[in-house]
């Protein structure tokens, strides 16, 4: 069974004490036994990982990083390398965010380096990706989303895919207020699932997480949820709000 998950990116939002008392806040409105196969996950900025790590601790709340540079060191100011993630316990990093890829210039060819540089070192990746508006006018939504895959993800071997959860996010939908229907987003995940499948297998295709990142809210969660191929949301304005983000994760 394909884990169900619900990841918070709280972007470059909230202090020390607002991180740890989100977190506090989420572990009195979410008990244990609700979440069952469901991962919560929220990804506070770098300076307040590790602070939101031990708020986070007698709880299923884990704590990831937003970021991270594919060298293991060097000349790199104001870079973040897996070792020193590691070393206050992250084990999950986001990869490939539209606002990395449009403000900072983010390619496929540097996502390729940055996902190999977290298989190299054991860690998992939520990797983004997805359409922009004009993308989806013009119809071409699917061969660039295939695209985006492909480049960064497809010179992986088969058991690298263990260490990779993929969210799509389609560009025009992310903190517009507009959202993909439930049936936009199950048809681009099954499209998404079809296209691993084709390259590997099912048995790989069968075991990824798809999540949908857009403009998830309680209102809608419970229905994008419900489709067959969507494995939960990457959640962003709302992640920050512990109403809203609690009653995303119930809808699950």
């Amino acid at each position: 069974m394909r884990a169900k998950i619900v990841a918070g990116n709280w972007k470059m939002n909230n202090d020390r004490d607002e991180s740890k008392e989100l977190i506090k806040d989420l572990k009195k409105a979410i008990k244990k036994e609700e979440l069952k196969n469901t991962r919560v996950i929220v990804a506070p900025t770098f300076v307040n990982l590790s602070s939101s790590i031990k708020a986070a601790r007698k709880s299923k709340i884990e704590v990831v990083a937003q970021n991270m540079h594919q060298a293991k060191n060097g000349a790199y100011t104001g870079e973040i390398s897996a070792d020193m993630l590691k070393a206050i316990g992250i084990k999950t990093v986001i990869l490939g965010h539209s606002e990395r890829r449009t403000y900072f210039n983010e390619t496929d060819v540097s996502l390729a380096a940055k996902v190999d540089a977290i298989i190299a070192n054991d860690l998992e990746t939520i990797f983004c990706f997805g359409e922009l508006l004009e993308d989806r006018k013009s119809e071409n939504h699917f061969a660039v989303v295939e695209s985006q895959i492909a480049n960064a993800l497809f010179h992986l071997e088969a058991d690298a895919w263990k260490s990779i959860v993929l969210a799509y996010e389609p560009v025009w939908a992310i903190g517009t207020g507009e959202t993909a229907s439930a049936e936009q987003a199950q048809e681009m995940h099954a499209f998404i699932r079809s296209t691993i499948e084709k390259k590997y297998s099912k048995e790989v295709s069968d075991k990824i997480s798809i999540l949908y990142g857009g403009s998830v809210k309680p209102a809608n969660a419970k229905e994008i949820f419900s489709k067959p191929d969507v494995d939960g949301g990457l959640i962003g304005g709302a992640a920050l709000n512990v109403t809203d983000f609690t009653g995303i994760i119930k809808a699950i």
